[in-house]
């Protein structure tokens, strides 16, 4: 659960966020239809305002409800959004919701992830592609970036490494600058010190799109090249729907669709 650091005030939580969208209190008072004067008293301690005055401030500076929850604690308040595990009674539509995705998403490799990119749930199609991972990085709790990046990881088998690794670490970042979270930000240095390819990364090939994820199948050497895909719950009122994001991976070519098709298929046969 959301829990409240000891330095942490209103004054300091809205200043945070406000520097990192980059508002000024007229921008952010404007916004959330207050007057500058009033935001200032509130971020100086000499106004205490109402939950309903912080929830509106926390809108526009889109803050993660994880965030909002952690304003209102600074603020004396009870938490407003419930942060409850996927496998709470509650949860089960949301739950089948994310095992449909990723089960109508075979035989393409689809697979869930929390905020801090912990292995949530996995379809039928990851698995074979792990089966030359080293065994501890599968053991609970899987950060599916370190086991993408890490030398007895996914990397050995990642044709395009260097291409990957600088996307992986980009996004990271991005991340980690937009909710603040430190834990992302320790992740991001863990993962930078890793063993980088000895090869340059290539300029984006003119016409691509975007940057494909290509390897080599551990089990039958096929060379695959996907287009990867983030699906995440744009109504969720609950913090651990959130921070869940589904990541699709589709195939970039006619190869990858046949090879990973006729797989399917050879083993929907055998299953027979």
């Amino acid at each position: 659960m959301t829990t409240i650091p000891q330095h942490d005030t209103i004054g300091n939580v809205l200043r945070e966020w406000r520097q990192r969208r980059r508002f000024s209190q007229m921008e952010l008072a404007g916004e959330a239809a207050v007057s500058t004067r009033h935001l200032s008293f509130v971020e100086s301690g000499r106004a205490t305002p109402s939950r309903e005055m912080l929830l509106r401030l926390a809108e526009p500076l889109g803050m993660p409800l994880r965030e909002r929850n952690r304003l209102l604690l600074a603020g004396g308040f009870a938490p407003h959004y419930p942060e409850r595990s996927l496998d709470a009674p509650d949860m089960a539509a949301a739950k089948r919701a994310v095992e449909a995705v990723l089960a109508a998403h075979e035989p393409f490799p689809a697979l869930a992830v929390d905020r801090h990119w912990t292995l949530i749930a996995a379809n039928r199609a990851v698995g074979p592609l792990l089966s030359a991972v080293a065994p501890q990085l599968l053991e609970p709790p899987v950060n599916v970036l370190r086991l993408s990046l890490a030398p007895t990881g996914l990397a050995p088998s990642i044709l395009n490494l260097a291409e990957w690794r600088r996307h992986l670490l980009e996004r990271l970042r991005r991340e980690a600058e937009a909710s603040g979270d430190i834990a992302l930000l320790h992740l991001h240095d863990e993962l930078r010190a890793l063993p980088a390819p000895a090869s340059p990364v290539p300029p984006t090939a003119s016409g691509s799109i975007v940057v494909p994820l290509v390897l080599r199948h551990p089990g039958t050497g096929d060379r695959l090249s996907f287009l990867s895909t983030t699906t995440v719950f744009g109504t969720a009122a609950d913090v651990t729907l959130a921070e869940l994001t589904l990541e699709c991976f589709y195939p970039a070519d006619e190869e990858t669709r046949v090879a990973l098709l006729g797989g399917s298929a050879l083993q929907a046969r055998r299953s027979q």
